[in-house]
């Protein structure tokens, strides 16, 4: 039997008048590379912030790595996501004044423990920036600042990796380079990746891609092509004539 690294029932989340989500139930299986799609105002990244513990949802249910989220307090929210759950977004969020191997390190010491040298220098391995590790983020390219938020979301050895348009910032080419890491760490190690992207290259990536319009799930696709993913995205985003 399959195991949910997330799992998601009944979720929904409202903003005043306004759903985000709509009673969307999904299952996220431990170690697939799952891309999450819609068009403009979808849910998508409300959905990612849900399932991660970062927003609460309005009701519905959210489980990570066996852990309901519902009946947690903020603190332990808090300790859930430090130890289990990884964050790559589209903006790298690295601390200017710290060198590569200190911004690794930060989440750990965040949780009150002391980094060894060796995890730090290992992490930056595992993206392939063994060299870098004194370099401050001003020293790095686009590409390799977001290997260094990358490796800072590896050291903890979370659960699941989140990504928010984690190419989003990038050149073509960067982007090419980030999503092949991705998909390495995915074949590789296992790591449960849940991506949000709005580019079907990226998308086909992933081993499936899920579709939301207005809040719901709308389908899926498994062994995803870009073709086809730009295909069925052109159909979920036209606009109806009368």
């Amino acid at each position: 039997m399959t195991t949910s690294a997330v799992r998601v029932r009944a979720l929904c989340r409202r903003y005043g008048d306004v759903a985000a989500l709509d009673g969307v139930d999904l299952d996220f299986a431990a170690g697939p590379f799952t891309a999450v799609m819609g068009p403009s105002g979808s849910g998508k990244s409300t959905l990612l912030q849900c399932a991660a513990g970062l927003d609460r949802p309005t009701s519905g249910s959210v489980t990570v790595d066996g852990t309901e989220l519902a009946g947690l307090s903020e603190r332990r929210r808090t300790l859930l996501r430090r130890e289990r759950i990884g964050f790559v977004f589209q903006s790298f969020n690295l601390l200017p004044s710290l060198t590569a191997a200190q911004n690794v390190a930060l989440p750990l010491r965040l949780a009150g423990r002391r980094p060894s040298g060796g995890a730090v220098r290992e992490a930056l391995a595992r993206v392939g920036l063994a060299g870098r590790a004194g370099h401050r983020p001003s020293q790095l390219s686009g590409g390799q600042q977001q290997r260094v938020a990358l490796a800072r979301a590896l050291i903890t050895g979370p659960a699941v990796l989140f990504g928010d348009e984690p190419t989003g910032a990038l050149d073509t080419t960067t982007s090419r380079e980030v999503l092949t890491l991705l998909r390495q760490l995915v074949d590789d190690e296992g790591l449960t990746t849940v991506m949000v992207t709005h580019d079907p290259v990226a998308a086909a990536y992933a081993d499936r891609v899920v579709f939301l319009v207005d809040g719901r799930v709308s389908g899926e696709m498994t062994a995803p092509a870009a073709e086809r993913v730009a295909a069925h995205m052109t159909g979920l985003e036209r606009v109806p004539c009368c």
